[in-house]
């Protein structure tokens, strides 16, 4: 174990490992309520049971090829935003078969596959410049905070404003503020695996409250439901609208997933001296054959959490943490009720806190050079105000190259940083329409 994981080399111990990659299920254990919840609602033969065994199964399968090839703190499961594009605009809006939607993700995890295979992912992340991967990682620090702080109730648009705090005689918010205050306490006593234990506490707190809700005769195990197997629609494969439908989900999951690679590497302290993160090709790979899986299975785009940050928090830094993280996913297959047991009140207080761990890199990017510094405040502002790490990766590459090119500093922008530039206007251009 210590050969293969190296946890001496990255300065860590079994122990870390598990705490960190029982965290990290903990924190992302939503997708397994929200995703067969989302994509059920379509129908048809696509119900909560089947999606979610495909949920469980293609994020254990993605887990562990991440485990193994690439020995990462990182776990994958169907992202959020391209579960909702899935259901609300494909099937919802544009009137398509969910099979025909599944079509478009396996064919996306395919060219994912041979992309990754030959390098073009690997070069895109090594053309992201130095400081734009830390505002990167202090962007999806906010995000996943904001993220917390909705999941919990805490901020709502319903207050009169754009967003703001709600008043806390909402029990949900109240138990989330309870867990954070835990959490922090904990964190600052440095008491091991304090956000696993502040989950734990914040979910048994949650019980007198009524978050935490245990249902009549309940019961931890249940038999898995069949997943939904090689469901594909070959058949509008060659029209417009499905290339539409395809081009949207192979770009945000390709930017979501690099900003994720990029931001849990960094918090790790596991890049190189020129930033490039270790055995990268196979943390790409584990993206694609997770995509691939989860549509013949039945589930929309496999995609790198940032939740795993939370697991590198509580201390993981090698693959064993998602060696973990897969397993539980197996497990929770027999388990659902139990880990349905986990209110977003728990999990939020965890991803609140991780978003002061990831916004320690702000301390490192270079504003006093604007052509840096202001592409770098751009992807860190874009990021939560969007609701999406692709768009501030896009954003962020774009204002580099006006930037750059406004202080007369175009010999710092590589050949692969102008072709970004180049897609992401076209997108912009092409979204408008």
């Amino acid at each position: 174990m210590e050969k293969f994981f190296k946890l001496k080399e990255r300065g860590t111990t079994v122990s870390r490992e598990i705490i960190g990659g029982i965290t990290t299920f903990l924190a992302m254990s939503y997708i397994l309520a929200v995703n067969p919840g989302m994509l059920g609602e379509v129908g048809n033969g696509m119900n909560f049971g089947n999606v979610f065994t495909a949920t469980a199964i293609a994020s254990a399968i993605a887990t562990l090829v991440m485990a193994f090839c690439a020995n990462l703190p990182v776990a994958l499961a169907p992202g959020m935003g391209l579960n909702a594009f899935f259901t609300y605009t494909v099937v919802f809006g544009m009137g398509c078969s969910w099979q025909l939607a599944l079509t478009a993700v396996l064919l996306e995890g395919i060219l994912f596959i041979i992309l990754s295979m030959v390098g073009v992912r690997e070069a895109i992340i090594k053309s992201i410049p130095a400081n734009l991967r830390k505002a990167v990682a202090v962007g999806i620090g906010l995000f996943i905070a904001l993220i917390g702080f909705t999941n919990a109730g805490i901020t709502s648009s319903a207050t009169g404003t754009i967003i703001g705090f709600v008043n806390f005689n909402e029990k949900t918010a109240l138990v989330a503020i309870i867990g954070l205050i835990i959490t922090i306490v904990l964190y600052l006593l440095k008491v091991p695996g304090a956000i696993l234990l502040g989950i734990v506490a914040t979910t048994i707190i949650g019980i007198p409250f009524g978050v935490t809700t245990i249902p009549e005769g309940f019961s931890p195990v249940s038999l898995p439901a069949a997943p939904l197997f090689f469901q594909f629609e070959w058949s509008s494969v060659l029209t417009l609208k499905f290339f539409g439908i395809f081009f949207t989900f192979l770009f945000v999951d390709m930017f979501d997933t690099i900003g994720t690679l990029v931001g849990v590497a960094e918090q790790a302290k596991l890049t190189d001296k020129k930033g490039n993160i270790p055995q990268v090709k196979g943390a790409l790979l584990a993206d694609a054959v997770g995509t691939v899986a989860g549509a013949c299975l039945g589930t929309s785009t496999v995609t790198s959490f940032v939740e795993s940050s939370s697991g590198v928090a509580a201390g993981a830094r090698t693959g064993l943490s998602s060696v973990v993280t897969g397993l539980l996913f197996l497990v929770a297959l027999f388990l659902s009720p139990l880990f349905a047991l986990v209110p977003s009140a728990a999990t939020a207080p965890a991803l609140i806190f991780v978003g002061y761990l990831m916004m320690q890199s702000v301390g490192q990017i270079d504003f006093a050079d604007g052509s840096e510094g202001i592409p770098a405040a751009v992807t860190i502002m874009v990021m939560p105000f969007s609701y999406s790490i692709a768009n501030g990766i896009s954003w962020g590459i774009i204002s580099y190259v006006i930037c750059k090119l406004a202080a007369k500093k175009a010999k710092d922008i590589s050949v692969v940083t102008w072709i970004l530039a180049a897609i992401f206007v076209l997108k912009i251009v092409f979204d408008a329409l």
